[in-house]
C-alpha cells in the first residue's frame, strides 16, 4: 500500500477515535433523530462553563451601560414565556429542566435572541418591538433558540472545528501536503461539514422549537408569521442578525408547514390545562 494512503488512513482513524456519535435529544413528535459527532475530549460541562463566563461578561457590560432590562413589559413577557417553555424541555432531555437557566433582556435595536449552552437566554428588545411580536411569535423564536442549546449545536460546531484542525494539522503534516493542497482540504472540510450542518442545525431548531412552543400552549402557526416577519425585516438589505447565515427561505417555511399538523394536538392539549 502506498505510504500516502497508509498515513491518510492513520489520520482518519485518529479522527474517528477522537469523536463519538451521540444523539443529544429524544426525537419528539417532530422526529429529530440525527446522530451528532462530538469530540470526546470536549464535554458538555466544559462547554457550558466556557459559555457561562462569556454570558456573565455580556450581562456585566449591558448592566454597566444601563441596558440590562429587568422590569419593562418586554422583560416581563420574555420571562413569563420562558417559564412556560423551560419545563417542556424535558420532552427532549430529562436533564434540561434542571439546568441553571438564566433569562435576561437587553435594551438594543438589534433584532436578535439566543440561548447558549446550558440554558443561558438573551433576548434583545429590538426583536420584540421592531417586529411587533405577539406572545406566540416570541415563544416560537425563544423555542428555536432553546432548541439549539438542547441539541448542543455549539459543542457540535466546536467538535467540527477540532476535527478540522486535527484533519488539517495531523493529516496535512503527515502527508507532507503543500499549502495549496491544505487550502483545498480546508475547503473540502468547510463545504462537507460546516455549511451543510449549519442548515441542518437550523432546521432541527425550527422543528424542536415548534414542538416546545406547542407543548407550552403557544399556537404553532405563529412560527410561520414569525419567519415571514424576519424575512420582511431585511427589506432587500442585510438580514437581521439572527438570520445572518440562515435566511427565512421557502424550504424553511415548507418544513415548518409540514410539521405543524404533528404538533397541533400538543397545542390543543396544552390549552385545556
Amino acid at each position: 500500500m502506498p505510504r500516502v494512503f497508509r498515513v491518510a488512513g492513520l489520520a482518519a482513524a485518529l479522527l474517528l477515535t477522537a469523536c463519538q456519535q451521540v444523539n443529544t435529544t429524544s426525537s419528539g413528535v417532530v422526529g429529530v433523530d440525527r446522530k451528532q459527532n462530538m469530540f470526546s475530549m470536549l464535554s458538555s460541562a466544559q462547554v457550558d462553563q466556557m459559555y457561562a463566563q462569556s454570558y456573565q461578561q455580556t450581562l456585566g457590560e449591558a448592566s454597566k451601560a444601563g441596558k440590562l432590562d429587568a422590569s419593562s413589559n418586554d422583560a416581563k413577557r420574555v420571562k413569563a414565556i420562558a417559564a412556560r417553555l423551560i419545563p417542556q424541555t424535558g420532552a427532549f432531555r430529562s436533564d434540561a429542566p434542571s439546568w441553571q437557566w438564566e433569562v435576561n433582556v437587553i435594551k438594543s435595536d438589534e433584532l436578535n435572541a439566543n440561548c447558549g449552552p446550558g440554558g443561558k437566554i438573551i433576548v434583545y428588545t429590538g426583536l420584540i418591538d421592531q417586529l411587533k411580536l405577539t406572545d406566540d411569535e416570541l415563544a416560537a423564536v425563544m423555542g428555536h433558540e432553546i432548541a439549539h442549546a438542547l441539541r448542543e449545536h455549539g459543542r457540535e460546531a466546536m467538535s467540527r472545528a477540532y476535527a478540522e484542525q486535527m484533519g488539517l494539522g495531523i493529516g496535512g503534516a503527515l502527508l507532507g501536503l503543500g499549502q495549496s493542497s491544505v487550502d483545498m482540504a480546508h475547503q473540502v472540510v468547510e463545504y462537507s461539514l460546516t455549511l451543510p450542518n449549519s442548515r441542518q442545525n437550523e432546521n432541527e431548531a425550527d422543528l424542536i422549537g415548534l414542538e416546545l412552543a406547542a407543548r407550552a400552549g403557544y399556537n404553532p402557526n405563529a412560527a410561520m408569521t414569525l419567519w415571514q416577519k424576519m424575512g420582511q425585516a431585511s427589506n432587500g438589505e442585510a438580514p437581521p442578525e439572527i438570520l445572518s447565515t440562515h435566511p427565512a427561505d421557502s424550504t424553511r417555511m415548507a418544513n415548518l408547514q409540514a410539521a405543524i399538523p404533528k404538533v397541533m394536538p400538543l397545542y390543543e392539549q396544552a390549552k385545556t390545562r
